[in-house]
């Protein structure tokens, strides 16, 4: 017999064990796949023990950090990533097949866009479409539409997947800010704020780093919360998305040798669930609120 978990008379296979088992198998580690689930790491631990027993085979090699796949985990996995997306799509197409305005819709977006942009519309939103139940899930990575995790998405990267539909919908431009008197500092003696060493890569960080001629980084911050936060108290200068920055009656926008980078910003969703009047409501609304704040073309884009 192959695995340490076998049962006399193997239950039949539970669904919720083989979604845990893939959350597991996208992942690569019970604890990275209990973040993603929103659950403790022992659950998804007893679940592929549970799946392990039914099958009657080992899935995953339990070690230390990881717990990657064995060869028969690996062949699970992937009949279990085709069952989940057939299960998406079942669960796309009834949303979809609803007619009215009246459903349960959620979007996920950028922290900041989350936070600032769409949260303070929802009442409007709400007295206009009052049987649609809104869920703005302010989340900094991309989430997977083709696992339920959103039904519609904000994204700062043009997804390449080609069965999406993809609507560009703004522009997030971005400035250098600080409170008045540090402005007025001479710009030799100024310090930053800026992200932690994870976020790096960000287009916005990397234009920082392009700043800093030699000056340091004197405070870093995992969002772009707490950077606002630091730069209001007078710790520093930040790069902020200029929604964000340019509404801070405490801070003023400097001017830059290097111009200010740009990211699109992307609308996601499924072409079956933009059947939905609902989503389609929805899809406006987002398209709308981002659109004002970052719109496409902005003529004072030169202009600080």
């Amino acid at each position: 017999m192959n695995s340490p978990y076998l049962c006399n008379n193997a239950p039949m296979i539970d669904w919720q064990d083989l979604h845990h088992f893939a959350a597991l198998a996208r992942t690569g580690s019970l604890s990275a796949a209990a973040r993603e689930l929103g659950v403790d790491h022992a659950t998804v631990g007893r679940r592929i023990a549970a799946l392990e027993c039914a099958l009657d085979l080992r899935l995953i090699d339990r070690r230390p950090r990881t717990s990657p796949l064995t060869a028969d985990g690996r062949a699970i996995a992937e009949l279990v990533a085709g069952m989940e997306e057939n299960v998406e799509a079942i669960r796309r197409y009834s949303k979809s097949a609803v007619s009215g305005l009246s459903a349960a819709v959620r979007v996920s977006a950028p922290p900041s866009i989350a936070a600032h942009l769409l949260a303070p519309k929802a009442a409007l939103f709400h007295t206009h479409h009052p049987n649609i139940t809104l869920t703005i899930a302010g989340i900094a990575r991309s989430v997977a539409l083709n696992s339920g995790e959103a039904d519609i998405a904000v994204r700062m990267i043009r997804p390449e997947e080609s069965d999406l539909l993809v609507r560009r919908i703004g522009a997030m431009r971005f400035g250098l800010y600080a409170i008045p008197p540090l402005a007025q500092t001479p710009e030799e003696d100024w310090v930053f704020i800026g992200y932690d060493a994870a976020m790096e890569h960000l287009t916005q960080q990397t234009w920082l780093r392009s700043l800093l001629g030699g000056r340091p980084i004197v405070f870093r911050a995992t969002d772009v919360f707490g950077q606002l936060e630091a730069a209001r108290a007078g710790l520093g200068v930040v790069a902020l998305p200029r929604f964000l920055g340019d509404r801070e009656a405490g801070l003023v926008r400097l001017p830059t040798e290097i111009p200010s980078p740009t990211r699109d910003l992307w609308l996601v969703t499924y072409p079956d669930l933009r059947r939905s009047p609902a989503i389609r409501a929805v899809m406006d609304f987002v398209a709308d609120v981002v659109g004002q704040s970052c719109p496409l073309r902005d003529a004072s884009d030169s202009a600080v």
